[in-house]
C-alpha cells in the first residue's frame, strides 16, 4: 500500500531561488522530451524509447551553449522528469487499449512557464531527512519541514511543490506492506444519501451539514478579484493582487479538504461496511447547480471512503446511480412516482408512513446495498458471481467493492 504525507516547508531566501531553478528545470526537460517525440511522431519515426531520450535531452543537451545550465540543478530530478512524461504516455497508451480503467486519459501536454503551480520529485539518491528533523533536498540544502505527524516508515520519494498561493510543500510517498491501522471488526453499517441543503444523510437519521467554503468567502472573492482586474498586467501590484486572490481561495480548499478528511474518517470508523450512491459528478457539476456541486466535493468525498475503507479494513458498496432511493417507501416498498424535487416529506400511500425524503432515501441505501452483498455472496457460492473481466453480471446491480489496495495522497492523509 502507497500512503502519502504532506507537510509546510518554509525555505529561507536562497533555497527559494534554487527551487524556482530546479522547477524551471524540470520544466524545460520535460517540454523538450515532449517535443522531440512529437516530431519523431510527425517525421513518421518510431517511438523513442525512454533511454534514448534522456540521452537526448539531458547528456547531450547539457553539452550545448542552449541547455549548459541544466547542470546547476540536480541531475536526479532531471531523469524523474523524463520519468514521469514516459508515465503519462503509458497511462495513455494504457487508457485507448483500455488496460487502464477509470476516465480516458489524454496526451502529455507542454508545461508552461506562466503555471501558477510548480513541482519537482526527489528519489531516495536526491534528498535525505536530517537528525535535527530537516529536509535536505540535493544541491538546494537543509530546508525547515512543519512535522504535524510523524512519517509511519521510511519515504520512498519526496515531491516538493510550490502551489498558487506561494506556499511550498514536501508531499512524501510510503509504501508499506500493511497500514497497520486495521480496526476491529463491527456490526455497524450505515448508508449514506449526498445532498447540497444537508452534506450526508445517514440511515441513522444523522445529518451532516453542508459547509459551503466557497459560498462563505464569495463577497471577499469577489472584492479582491475586482481589485485584480483593475491592476496593470505585468506590475508588481497586479501579482500581489493575485497572491491575495489564490490565498483565500487556498484557504478554501485547506477548509474543504479538513471537512472530507474528517467525515470520512469518523463513518469510516464508526461502520464495518459503508453504502453509497455511484454518483455521476461530472454530469451533475455541468448542470444550473454547477457552482454548489463542485463546492460539495462529492467525488473527493468517495474517493476518500474507498481509500481509507482498504486502509482500516472496511468495505464500501456502491449503489447504481438509477436506483430511485427517493422515491421508494423503505417500509414497504412502494414507489412514489410524483414526487417534485421541492417535495421535502412525504406520506406514503400504501402504508402511510410519513418520511424524511432524505432519510427515507438514506434507509433505501441502506436496504439495497445489503441486497447486493446477499444476492452476490449467494451468487458466488452458485458459482455465478462477477464475470471474468471484474464487470457488472446485470445491468444494474452493483458488487460490493473495497478499495484499491493503493491509495494516493489524498486517500490515506
Amino acid at each position: 500500500m502507497k500512503l502519502r504525507y504532506n507537510y509546510r516547508l518554509y525555505p529561507d531566501a536562497a533555497q527559494r531561488q534554487l527551487l524556482a531553478k530546479t522547477f524551471g528545470c524540470t520544466r524545460v526537460v520535460w517540454n523538450d522530451a515532449l517535443a522531440a517525440r512529437k516530431a519523431a511522431r510527425k517525421a513518421g519515426l518510431p517511438y523513442i524509447g525512454d533511454a534514448e531520450i534522456q540521452r537526448l535531452v539531458l547528456t547531450q543537451a547539457k553539452k550545448t551553449p542552449e541547455r549548459a545550465w541544466l547542470a546547476e540543478v540536480s541531475s536526479v530530478v532531471l531523469q524523474q522528469s523524463v520519468r514521469d512524461l514516459n508515465t503519462a504516455y503509458q497511462n495513455f497508451f494504457d487508457s485507448l487499449s483500455g488496460k487502464r480503467k477509470g476516465p480516458r486519459m489524454g496526451l502529455p501536454v507542454f508545461k508552461s512557464r506562466h503555471d501558477q503551480r510548480h513541482s519537482a520529485r526527489f528519489n531516495t539518491n536526491a534528498f535525505s531527512l536530517t537528525s535535527d528533523g530537516r529536509l535536505y533536498l540535493a544541491k538546494i540544502g537543509q530546508i525547515e519541514v512543519r512535522w504535524s505527524r510523524d512519517l509511519p516508515a521510511a519515504p520512498s520519494s519526496v515531491t516538493v511543490i510550490k502551489d498558487a498561493a506561494g506556499r511550498y510543500h514536501a508531499s512524501f510517498v510510503i509504501e508499506v506492506d500493511n497500514a497497520g491501522q486495521v480496526l476491529p471488526e463491527s456490526d455497524a453499517e450505515t448508508g449514506i444519501d449526498l445532498g447540497l441543503t444537508h452534506y450526508a444523510i445517514l440511515s441513522s437519521g444523522e445529518k451532516i451539514a453542508n459547509p459551503k467554503w466557497l459560498r462563505r468567502r464569495e463577497r471577499k472573492l469577489a472584492r479582491l478579484q475586482r481589485s485584480l482586474s483593475r491592476k496593470q498586467k505585468g506590475s508588481n501590484n497586479r501579482e500581489r493582487a493575485r497572491m491575495n486572490v489564490a490565498r483565500q481561495h487556498a484557504k478554501v480548499a485547506d477548509a474543504r479538504r479538513d471537512f472530507l478528511h474528517q467525515t470520512s474518517t469518523s463513518i469510516i470508523r464508526e461502520n464495518q461496511t459503508v453504502h453509497v450512491e455511484d454518483l455521476g459528478v461530472q454530469g451533475l457539476a455541468r448542470g444550473r447547480l454547477a457552482k454548489s456541486v463542485r463546492d460539495a466535493g462529492w467525488g473527493a468525498f468517495l474517493t476518500l471512503l474507498d481509500g481509507k475503507a482498504a486502509r482500516y479494513g472496511r468495505a464500501v458498496v456502491r449503489i447504481d446511480r438509477w436506483y430511485p432511493s427517493s422515491r421508494l417507501c423503505p417500509c414497504c416498498g412502494w414507489r412514489n412516482d410524483n414526487l417534485a424535487l421541492d417535495v421535502r416529506e412525504w406520506d406514503c400511500l400504501s402504508c402511510g408512513e410519513h418520511h424524511d425524503r432524505d432519510i427515507a432515501a438514506a434507509i433505501n441505501i441502506l436496504l439495497e446495498g445489503q441486497r447486493i452483498i446477499s444476492t452476490t455472496v449467494a451468487a458466488g457460492l452458485a458459482g455465478h458471481g462477477i464475470n471474468d473481466c471484474g464487470g457488472q453480471v446485470r445491468p444494474g446491480e452493483a458488487t460490493p467493492t473495497l478499495a484499491p489496495p493503493e491509495t494516493s495522497g489524498a486517500q490515506a492523509a
